[in-house]
């Protein structure tokens, strides 16, 4: 047990790199306590209710400890989960289109805290939250998943880059065209 508590003082990373290399699932056990409620949260904006969303974290961490051996640590390991969650969800999401998500991860602090020195924020920001989660559901889910790293996780561009492997221009373009993407489909689509 003590063992455990120590390695609970362990780095994310270095965390990982012991399970890697050890494949213990009691050290995997601490980083799953540390994130099970953040990638819930993650899971329930994509899921139509909470058991959807349980289900969804589930599979998350299960296919997690297949992949911690991927983790290069070339970004902390909590954009790497936040991505990693976000890829499984928007796939889910792909995958089953035929359903439609009733409830959206957003909420009326996630709207306040936009940034406000960007131009394009104030567009979003005096759209009215219903409203919002109805655009939300659609536009697509890359789309979207953009667009809560910014905003709702408020993930920097180095940290977005990081997370899906792309270049800064690149991810300040997709972020641009998911908020006019959201803008237009709220102004025409959402009365």
């Amino acid at each position: 047990m003590e063992t455990l508590k120590n390695n609970s003082k362990l780095s994310d990373e270095d965390l990982v790199e012991a399970i890697v290399e050890t494949n213990n699932t009691l050290l995997f056990e601490i980083l799953y306590d540390k994130y099970a409620g953040l990638v819930y949260n993650k899971c329930y904006g994509f899921a139509k209710d909470s058991d959807e969303a349980k289900d969804l974290t589930q599979d998350v961490f299960l296919k997690l400890f297949i992949k911690l051996p991927s983790f290069k640590g070339k970004s902390k390991f909590s954009t790497w989960l936040y991505a990693f969650t976000y890829n499984h969800c928007v796939n889910y999401v792909t995958r089953n289109t035929a359903k439609k998500f009733e409830k959206q991860s957003v909420d009326y602090k996630d709207i306040e805290n936009l940034s406000e020195d960007e131009e394009d924020d104030n567009s979003l920001l005096t759209m009215k939250v219903d409203k919002l989660k109805i655009a939300l559901e659609l536009i697509s889910p890359e789309e979207k998943m953009i667009l809560l790293m910014k905003y709702q996780d408020n993930l920097s561009i180095r940290e977005i880059e990081s997370a899906l492997g792309l270049g800064e221009s690149a991810v300040k373009m997709r972020i641009k065209r998911a908020k006019d993407k959201l803008v237009n489909v709220y102004n025409e689509n959402v009365k």
